[in-house]
């Protein structure tokens, strides 16, 4: 009658020891998961993962809150508390905005300097030097306290002149900025020059007033 008849066992298993179904050392007895492979420690079954993130609650440093085996089980962090996290954030120590990858906002100084690069009509070359050294120097202290940091110098025309003349002008006034960032000391290789000739106008362009304003460069950061 006995199933296992060289190997000592119970009468309600024919003969045969209490099974171990999942083959973890735990007979199904003691087994609270006698289908799973588990440790003793957990009575037969595996070690828990309560925020079911995939790393177990042994190994993980923050067991209630799903997050990455590279960071011990804890969710991606985000140094400087700005709510772009370290992996997304290009300045991760410094308090920023989302829409500029993490780093402070630049919009105003960039704006304010790109309205400082004045155009005459017809003409590349930037108008009072002096207006713009004093506008756009902290967009070169920008640049140097960023290394990542790239800038897309966009030029505008006005509706003066065909759209052939319009576009090789504005393609010529956005280099010229860039060349003027070139004599700081700002290496060339971290600005995109493009010209759009006169297709986005932001002033009149029936009015001299309006038709200075189109003509200009705009600063559009970016980070690598």
């Amino acid at each position: 009658q006995d199933k296992c008849p060289t190997v000592a066992g119970l009468a309600r298993y024919e003969g045969c020891p209490i099974p171990d179904t999942d083959g973890d050392g735990i007979n199904d007895e003691m087994d609270k998961c006698p289908n799973q492979k588990g440790t003793a420690k957990y009575q037969g079954c595996p070690i828990p993962d309560t925020d079911k993130d995939g790393v177990n609650d042994e190994m993980d440093k923050c067991p209630t809150v799903p997050g990455l085996a590279k960071y011990n089980g804890c969710p991606i962090p985000d140094t400087d508390g700005d709510g772009v996290n370290d992996e997304m954030d290009k300045c991760p120590n410094e308090v920023g905005v989302a829409s500029n990858a993490g780093c402070p906002d630049m919009a105003p100084v960039l704006a304010e300097a790109a309205q400082s690069f004045y155009f005459i009509t017809g003409k590349t070359k930037v108008v009072d030097a002096k207006s713009a050294k004093s506008k756009a120097d902290p967009v070169v202290e920008l640049l140097n306290k960023y290394p990542k940091l790239h800038l897309a110098v966009e030029g505008h025309a006005d509706i003066t002149g065909s759209d052939k003349i319009n576009d090789v002008l504005s393609q010529k006034r956005a280099d010229a900025v860039v060349k003027w960032f070139a004599d700081k000391g700002i290496s060339a290789d971290r600005f995109t020059a493009k010209g759009f000739g006169s297709k986005n106008p932001t002033g009149d362009n029936k009015t001299k007033k309006g038709r200075a304003e189109n003509r200009r460069v705009t600063l559009v950061p970016s980070f690598d």
